[in-house]
């Protein structure tokens, strides 16, 4: 049974029963079946159908939101941002699915050449709990204008949040089987992935499960996109402006109760200006409301399971065993509900568990360099490589960006996900593209076409 329980008031709230094997075929040849009727519409017709979802999203913002805050404490004002995030993505592409996937004219020995691309057919997402709109129209507003078919296995936490996206769809009057939700428990996930009718994965998860994933997918020989985990690192050189980056690395860090992949989670700064940065992050994070997501006055919720949670106060446990001081927070609650206080270490070293592991959650972690190049090589020194951001002049961010082996950065802003832009990650963190003309095209075929007779 796929079960949702309110981070905030440890209650369970829904109950789901699984596909069973005969139910995840019928979905399957669903999927495979409206893929031959979707494949052959026009992206004009395709952009009808996202639109409609947009439009459905905006409508009913007031009703989907409250369902990411019931199933894993996400604050109901990021909520409701979410909500709209997902319609913009679902817009982004109905208007500009055509131009990204334009057939590409190319000399050779031929009358006339060219690439065009083609759909594959029907692409499994697997999705995590953290933002459950979101992800989901971050994989299937492409997925769906590049004339495929989407099988939709979210994250059991979120079972709610599943079946309501799917209802969108049939809200709209979409054509029958373009987008199904698969209820499947993590043990089913690799019968779906090998099933003929999927011709792809998307997912987006832990290194754990990536890697996972991905040996089952190459093992059928079936593309993957793999979003993994992240230690972004956000560098604040001396030249910068302190206020500002205290302001966007905070917002950075405790977004979705640091819950993300993209947050920034190694804050370091250039030791002529460490000490001040250190005193205007700890009075920013200081005055963030922790508590009730339903509420508007709540910055920071629960985070959404207790094993969480508890994996969290050990990173800040051994952190501070190993020397970091700890400014903010770092005591586990005592009240009901999966509660991680803001918490800010400093002087921290990059051999520290909350350096060497991802730290999903509220926790800021402060790194002292001696100087640029020092701030690079800590920043480089992990074994993800998802995002990061920069704090120091235009020039000189731009620079430092060719050295950081990331997947994507922000120079004097926040590192995020942008329908018109793409992001992945490097080494640990991932491979492959969403978003933006780049993610479009990873689940198509680029298909070279070379028409005779050849050139005199």
């Amino acid at each position: 049974m796929l079960q949702a329980i309110n981070p905030a008031t440890e209650e369970l709230v829904r109950e789901v029963q699984p596909f069973n094997q005969q139910q995840l075929h019928r979905a399957m040849e669903a999927a495979e079946g409206s893929f031959q009727r979707w494949r052959k519409t026009s992206f004009k017709e395709r952009a009808q159908v996202l639109k409609a979802a947009a439009s459905y999203m905006k409508e009913h913002c007031n009703e989907l939101a409250p369902l990411m805050t019931e199933e894993m404490g996400k604050p109901i004002k990021e909520a409701r941002g979410e909500v709209m995030k997902a319609a913009w993505c679902a817009e982004h592409y109905a208007e500009h699915a055509e131009q990204y996937l334009a057939t590409e004219h190319i000399e050779s020995d031929a009358s006339r050449s060219y690439v065009q691309y083609l759909p594959l057919g029907p692409v499994l997402g697997i999705l995590p709990w953290n933002a459950p709109f979101w992800l989901a129209f971050r994989f299937c507003a492409p997925t769906l204008m590049a004339g495929n078919t989407c099988l939709m296995k979210h994250d059991p936490h979120v079972p709610g949040c599943a079946a309501a996206i799917e209802k969108i769809f049939e809200a709209i009057d979409a054509p029958s089987g373009i987008l199904q939700n698969l209820p499947l428990t993590r043990d089913d996930a690799e019968g779906a992935i090998r099933h003929p009718a999927v011709r792809g994965v998307s997912f987006t998860g832990s290194t754990r499960g990536g890697s996972a994933v991905a040996a089952v997918a190459a093992s059928e020989l079936k593309p993957a996109v793999l979003e993994l985990g992240g230690s972004d690192p956000a560098v604040v050189l001396a030249d910068a402006s302190l206020e500002t980056a205290a302001d966007v690395i905070t917002l950075s860090r405790i977004i979705n109760a640091g819950q993300s992949c993209i947050a920034a989670k190694r804050i370091i700064v250039e030791a002529s200006v460490y000490t001040q940065m250190v005193e205007l992050l700890q009075s920013r994070l200081q005055q963030l409301t922790l508590g009730d997501p339903a509420l508007e006055t709540t910055d920071v919720g629960p985070l959404a399971r207790p094993d969480l949670r508890d994996n969290l106060h050990r990173q800040v446990r051994e952190s501070i065993s190993s020397g970091a001081r700890c400014l903010l927070g770092g005591e586990m609650p005592e009240y009901k509900g999966y509660f991680y206080p803001v918490t800010l270490l400093a002087d921290v070293t990059n051999d520290m568990t909350a350096s060497c592991e991802e730290t999903f959650g509220p926790v800021a972690s402060v790194i002292k360099a001696e100087d640029a190049e020092h701030a690079l090589a800590i920043a480089n020194d992990s074994e993800y490589g998802l995002g990061a951001a920069v704090w120091t002049s235009t020039e000189r961010g731009e620079a430092m960006a060719r050295e950081l082996v990331t997947g994507q950065v922000a120079v004097n802003g926040i590192v995020k996900t942008d329908p018109r832009l793409p992001s992945g990650g490097v080494k640990r963190s991932g491979y492959g593209r969403e978003l933006g003309p780049h993610g479009i095209r990873e689940f198509v075929n680029a298909q070279q076409v070379w028409v005779g007779p050849k050139k005199g």
